[in-house]
């Protein structure tokens, strides 16, 4: 096995379980690994300077295929059910030992870097990849060391192995196809193959974190993070895929922390990465103009984005490969950015719902009790685009808004942030992102520039003294006025052609909300249980 690269750790890949390779290639610069990429024929150059890579069949994660190994010491602790499947130790080493015989004649990319801005709350993470692409990818989404030295000395304390070549065989190892993504917790290891799309990589350490940080009394959690005029001024934004994290803490007027993974420790807010993954589908240059602009720079990786073959200028309205378009770049690609990754402790917390049934006020103030109980619910919806047929939104509740990546029981997340949120006194905000004046296919999205005008007011505290009305269904307190804001649009029902049709719509989301609670409500006080939509 032959090594190569600036900073090799002298605690090799034999560590790790890989006792044989081609040529290992470790901790490579961004244009080394742009020239290994494309003399492989991993990706191609654009205009400008990003990196363009096509991920197969995969162009999202693959969440039926993410197995959790069951083992002894950490069984107990697991959440176990359709997030975290359970694998057998033997089919796990089973994988293992296809791993080993699948690498002995490949050469691997390694990165060495770490999850966590907070010195004290950071996890050493090793990603061994088949891709010099994927490499790329870990660089830029993880915290990076440049002290060769501690490079030299490295030691991973979890460590993934993405091969996308190699798939499994369902009936011997266990697996649900021959896709898998398997975490052993106390191997401290990640297994991924049989999908080429790279944030399988970054997620698998984030459901790491998830299981880690809490145990350190930290909050893990799924959101973005910024600050005003101060980093004492610092504002939480919780919310799936598409509700907009990404671009609306990505505001000029504050700093931004990160766009998706933080810790929030008893000295404050941490980043868990050292980079950003953005949807850029009809990304809008003049709404969105930092975000836009790293789709032009080196560095950036842009996974399944249609470019012009002689040309090779961007297409990023062309949702023909998916909808799911994506940009991996590194945080310091941005411009209002604090490359400490910290802030002290939130004075307000957004939660982001892009309601596709026209539903949901543009924003809302929550009680501590309905806090829990959105939390928990982490609902947003999902409209048509990359399913054809879909003729109505679909709703989606993902436990603490990130369901797919919590090992540990949801109770457990959100006891830690009810707790500070009483603890710091942090006001709790709900922003419905998605449409007004009737259902998707009959009302339009809430435009952008409104919603960060509320979320600027809400975040000033310009909404403290403002009068509320309490939606008579959720319950929670609307503000009846905001300068800037058509007045109509801050009562949803008021800008439907059929108020009664709105009734009608209105109870039906209630209702979904009240199914989905059904699970939680044994393990919550009678007071959040009663914090739900009112029957």
């Amino acid at each position: 096995m032959e090594n190569r690269g600036p900073h090799v750790s002298r605690y090799g890949l034999d560590t790790i379980g890989i006792p044989q390779a081609k040529v290992v290639h470790w901790n490579l610069a961004p244009a080394r690994l742009y020239e290994e990429a494309l003399g492989r024929g991993e990706a191609q150059l654009a205009c400008s300077g990003p990196l363009v890579a096509e991920t197969g069949s995969h162009t999202g994660r693959s969440p039926n295929d993410k197995l959790t190994v069951r083992e002894a010491e950490t069984g107990d602790d697991i959440w176990w059910g359709d997030v975290n499947r359970p694998l057998a130790p033997e089919h796990f080493e089973r994988l293992h030992a296809k791993v080993q015989e699948y690498a002995a004649d490949k050469d691997l990319f390694v990165f060495d870097g770490y999850a966590g801005t907070h010195p004290d709350n950071r996890l050493r993470v090793r990603v061994v990849t088949q891709y010099a692409w994927h490499s790329l990818f870990a660089r830029n989404m993880f915290v990076r060391e440049y002290d060769g030295e501690k490079l030299r000395d490295f030691e991973p304390e979890f460590t993934v192995i993405d091969l996308p070549g190699l798939k499994a065989d369902p009936e011997t190892d266990g697996t649900s196809s021959g896709t898998f993504i398997v975490l052993d917790f106390e191997a401290k290891v990640a297994l991924i193959g049989g999908t080429e799309y790279a944030g399988e990589i970054k997620k698998s350490i984030f459901s790491v974190m998830n299981f880690v940080l809490p145990k350190r009394g930290v909050l893990s959690m799924h959101c973005s993070a910024n600050y005003g005029a101060d980093r004492d001024d610092a504002a939480l934004f919780f919310g799936l895929s598409g509700t907009g994290k990404t671009t609306l803490s990505a505001d000029r007027e504050r700093t931004l922390i990160g766009d998706d993974e933080h810790g929030w420790a008893d000295d404050g807010v941490f980043n868990i990465e050292g980079g950003c993954y953005a949807k850029v589908i009809r990304l809008n240059p003049e709404s969105e103009p930092e975000i836009f602009a790293t789709t032009r720079r080196f560095g950036t990786i842009l996974e399944n984005v249609v470019y012009d073959a002689e040309t090779r200028m961007l297409d990023l309205d062309d949702e023909t490969k998916t909808e799911n378009t994506r940009a991996s770049y590194p945080v310091d690609q941005l411009d209002n950015v604090d490359l400490t990754g910290r802030c002290g402790h939130p004075k307000n917390v957004i939660f982001l719902a892009a309601d596709a049934f026209a539903v949901l006020p543009p924003i809302a103030r929550l009680s501590p009790e309905q806090a829990m109980y959105h939390f928990l619910s982490g609902y947003t919806a999902k409209v048509a685009g990359t399913e054809r047929g879909v003729t109505e939104p679909k709703a989606t509740f993902s436990a603490c808004f990130g369901a797919p990546f919590l090992p540990l029981h949801p109770g457990v997340y959100a006891g830690m942030l009810g707790e500070r949120l009483e603890r710091y006194g942090v006001k709790v905000w709900l922003v419905n992102t998605g449409w007004t004046g009737g259902p998707y296919g009959v009302g339009h999205r809430i435009a952008l520039g409104h919603t960060r005008r509320m979320v600027r007011a809400a975040l000033s505290g310009e909404l403290d003294g403002v009068e509320m009305r309490e939606d008579p269904i959720f319950g929670f307190e609307v503000p009846t006025r905001i300068e800037g804001i058509p007045e109509p649009l801050l009562t949803p029902s008021k800008t439907w052609d059929d108020p009664a049709a709105y009734d009608r719509q209105a109870e039906k989301l209630a209702q979904m909300f009240r199914d989905n609670f059904k699970k939680f409500a044994d393990g919550v006080s009678e007071a959040v249980r009663q914090a739900g939509p009112r029957d």
